[in-house]
């Protein structure tokens, strides 16, 4: 085991005391040390949930054999963040949480990683991590925020930022604005829309680092518990057979990667983030050329917001995005290997439900090219 490094041998020893203090005993040297990445913070809706979450993934890495240690990373909320000065240190925190996973990993000696990101940076750094690394890898993406609702309409965090425009220009009262700002975002996820944080976890999954139906399972669901649940057990699969980060992602899965993107409508900000991801990876050709090539090839077939009307809701109760990538299923690689230890196209023969109202198929889009 790579933990070997700071726990075997007579030179390990005044390494094994200070492991000793932190409360581990002779039967855990024995065991795989798995390092579990958090963005935890009580500023960002998107991860004031994580802190319970990953609780669940503790408990089942100790009944599974494994020693977990969790650390932390920091997260910066777009939407907080925006207009003012702040808003130029939210892309170089991707670099700073990058630099924290790699660093803590590699003076710690993991043998797998779990990472637990949730909005806009934070999951393409935690991604540029895994790749640095090469080490066995799951992610469990925080999940979406659940909708609100204002006067018997479903709202989100877009209807905040337009009704400032609206009540400026007097088609809205302040009172209406108060109202709907106490509302529109009533909990724990990401932004309710396809933004930059609910694309990157889609891509996520798509890449095949972390589980189907992850990516949309909503941060306050029962569902989010079990995948955590699941993830932490997968990977001592990942662990067992070595699939490594180096392994998922490769050209073919960056290339699914940008077809689901565009298929979506996904946040412009994934041609910052895939292309720097690709680059951790090494030897790869995945640029902005890549995603005009694609769009010309892949069709709209999901609307959501704010680019259309659904929700990462409705899109999760229509099958998510293993539904999404059946529909999808011939313009994909589907030999691609993915955290579940089978390929794409073994995870996309567990799919039978999709609602089509919702997630369209290639022969009846919304609109027949792709675009961001």
């Amino acid at each position: 085991m790579r933990s070997d490094n700071i726990k075997k041998g007579i030179n390990r020893t005044s390494h094994r005391s200070l492991l000793r203090a932190c409360g581990l005993n002779d039967e855990d040297m024995e065991k795989p040390f798995i390092g579990i990445a958090n963005s935890y913070t009580d500023i960002v809706p998107g991860h004031i949930h994580l802190k319970d979450l990953v609780q669940d993934v503790k408990e089942v890495i100790r009944s599974e054999g494994g020693v977990p240690f969790e650390f932390n990373t920091m997260a910066v909320c777009d939407g907080i963040a925006m207009n003012h000065e702040g808003m130029y240190f939210s892309l170089p925190s991707r670099e700073i949480i990058a630099n924290t996973v790699e660093s803590m990993a590699m003076a710690h000696q993991f043998d797998a990683l779990i990472c637990m990101p949730t909005c806009d940076k934070v999951v393409p750094g935690m991604l540029m991590a895994a790749a640095r690394l090469d080490i066995p890898t799951i992610f469990i993406t925080g999940g979406p925020m659940m909708p609100g609702k204002f006067h018997g309409e479903v709202v989100d965090f877009i209807n905040v930022t337009e009704a400032v425009g609206a009540t400026q220009s007097g088609k809205m009262s302040e009172e209406d604005l108060y109202e709907l700002e106490r509302c529109a975002c009533p909990g724990a996820g990401s932004c309710a829309g396809l933004f930059t944080a609910n694309t990157m976890a889609c891509l996520t999954e798509t890449l095949g680092m972390s589980l189907p139906g992850c990516a949309t399972a909503h941060a306050v669901s029962d569902k989010k518990v079990d995948i955590a649940r699941k993830s932490a057990k997968a990977i001592f699969g990942l662990i067992e057979k070595d699939i490594k980060p180096s392994d998922v992602m490769t050209q073919e899965s960056f290339e699914n990667a940008i077809v689901v993107d565009l298929a979506l409508g996904g946040s412009t900000n994934t041609t910052l983030h895939i292309p720097a991801i690709a680059h951790e990876v090494g030897g790869l050709d995945v640029n902005i050329d890549l995603f005009d090539k694609l769009s010309h090839e892949v069709p709209y077939i999901c609307s959501i917001r704010p680019g259309g009307n659904n929700r990462m809701i409705d899109v999760d109760n229509a099958g998510g995005i293993p539904a999404v990538m059946k529909n999808l299923e011939s313009l994909l690689h589907t030999d691609c290997v993915t955290c579940t230890s089978k390929t794409v196209e073994e995870n996309l023969t567990e799919v039978t439900d999709i609602d089509y109202d919702v997630i369209h198929t290639i022969d009846s889009p919304v609109r027949t090219e792709g675009g961001i």
